[in-house]
């Protein structure tokens, strides 16, 4: 699904330069769960902006699903983007004027989905991380953890081939960081590919392979089967 050969990305101001990422080699199949840890600063973010075809790398070769898409407009990466990606971030980013249910609608109006079978696509969503009784809710007015459920539904209404989460659990207490890790497990067991920057390495844990980052070059990687979720976690899916 994803493969970069020797990327780097630098990012210069009239007074600055800065190697964010190096010669970074890295190869992700369909349905593996990644976790990407390491230091803050050290390149996380934007690798994962690359993986997510919000930036171009500075140098080096990215494809995506088949795609070489390192020097893809705007335009041809929104498009890439919108088809196959969604995106589960620490602070949520939900849009206040909206209801729970127009934020999980979003994804589907933009690929142009009939307003039917959008309703139908989000009530069913809504149902699978039991949020569906907060649809008319504002996100203020939801708890941390039911905002999670609202970003992971909004993330996965379209059905994307990848899930790229940003901190998932940062702004979450034990329990609700708990839950939102089942379900990125449940729906890499669905066959959801997910990649995930974490500080956690409890959460890094559940995950199939742990990149390290160090300075923007990969130092380590660990390949290991993925730990089951607790016998008594909470089932979203």
């Amino acid at each position: 699904m994803i493969k970069t050969e020797n990327l780097c990305k630098t990012f210069r101001t009239e007074e600055v330069e800065t190697s964010a990422l190096s010669n970074v080699n890295l190869e992700i199949k369909k349905g593996e769960f990644v976790a990407i840890m390491g230091p803050s600063g050290c390149g996380k973010s934007t690798l994962l902006n690359i993986i997510g075809l919000l930036d171009n790398p500075s140098q080096g070769n990215f494809r995506f699903i088949e795609n070489e898409v390192s020097h893809y407009s705007e335009k041809q990466r929104t498009k890439l983007r919108k088809e196959n990606i969604g995106f589960v971030f620490q602070s949520f980013n939900l849009i206040d004027e909206l209801s729970v249910y127009e934020n999980v609608e979003l994804p589907l109006i933009y690929q142009k989905v009939p307003a039917v079978e959008r309703k139908l696509k989000v009530n069913e969503v809504l149902k699978r991380v039991q949020i569906e009784n907060r649809s008319k809710h504002f996100p203020q007015q939801l708890s941390g953890g039911q905002q999670q459920r609202v970003a992971f539904a909004r993330a996965v209404v379209a059905n994307p081939n990848l899930i790229l989460a940003d901190e998932p659990t940062g702004n979450l207490d034990s329990a609700n960081g708990n839950e939102v890790m089942n379900l990125l497990s449940q729906l890499n067991d669905e066959g959801t590919t997910i990649v995930m920057v974490t500080h956690s390495s409890s959460d890094a844990e559940r995950a199939s392979r742990i990149i390290q980052l160090f300075d923007g070059q990969i130092v380590s990687e660990n390949n290991k089967s993925k730990i089951a979720a607790p016998a008594n976690a909470v089932s979203f899916l």
